[in-house]
């Protein structure tokens, strides 16, 4: 069983994933894979880097669950296959898949005992890591890209109430 702490940072992942399926919802896919500038994500993009972080952010945390102090690789968007096949898909199928894997992934860390949440890692950029520390990461780098997907939907039509 989680902490108030760990229950509080789950409900937080959880309220992140509405937040997404809420700006996304009601646009053609036209519109989700619209850049609005050069250089910068569509909505459709942003979903995809959102499903592929949990999954890496995931496979971390089920590293640290299995191995003592395992050493944690730095993940760099940029050149990453996985985006890219994800990327070719339909908007209605990413979202559905994220959102399908997000219920799944918070029923995993429920489940988990208060100590698992300190199971550490070795991150090249972080000396404190363990799976806590993840998953605030987690938690603060999407509300960056929710932010963005704000943005980017308010650009294009207003979102549903």
């Amino acid at each position: 069983m989680a902490s108030d702490a760990a229950d509080r940072l789950i409900g937080r992942l959880r309220e992140q994933a509405r937040e997404v399926y809420r700006l996304l919802s009601g646009l053609p896919e036209q519109q989700l894979a619209y850049r609005l500038e050069a250089g910068q994500w569509s909505l459709k993009e942003l979903l995809c880097h959102l499903w592929r972080t949990q999954q890496v952010f995931e496979g971390r945390i089920q590293l640290m669950l299995k191995e003592n102090n395992p050493e944690i690789e730095v993940y760099e968007p940029d050149g990453d296959e996985q985006f890219e096949r994800m990327a070719a898909r339909s908007s209605a199928e990413l979202l559905a898949g994220f959102l399908s894997e997000r219920q799944s992934f918070l029923k995993r860390l429920e489940a988990l005992e208060t100590a698992s949440w300190e199971r550490p890692g070795r991150h090249p950029e972080f000396p404190y890591y363990d799976v806590r520390f993840q998953l605030e990461y987690m938690a603060h780098h999407e509300a960056h890209h929710i932010y963005q997907m704000f943005q980017r939907r308010a650009a294009l039509a207003p979102a549903p109430r």
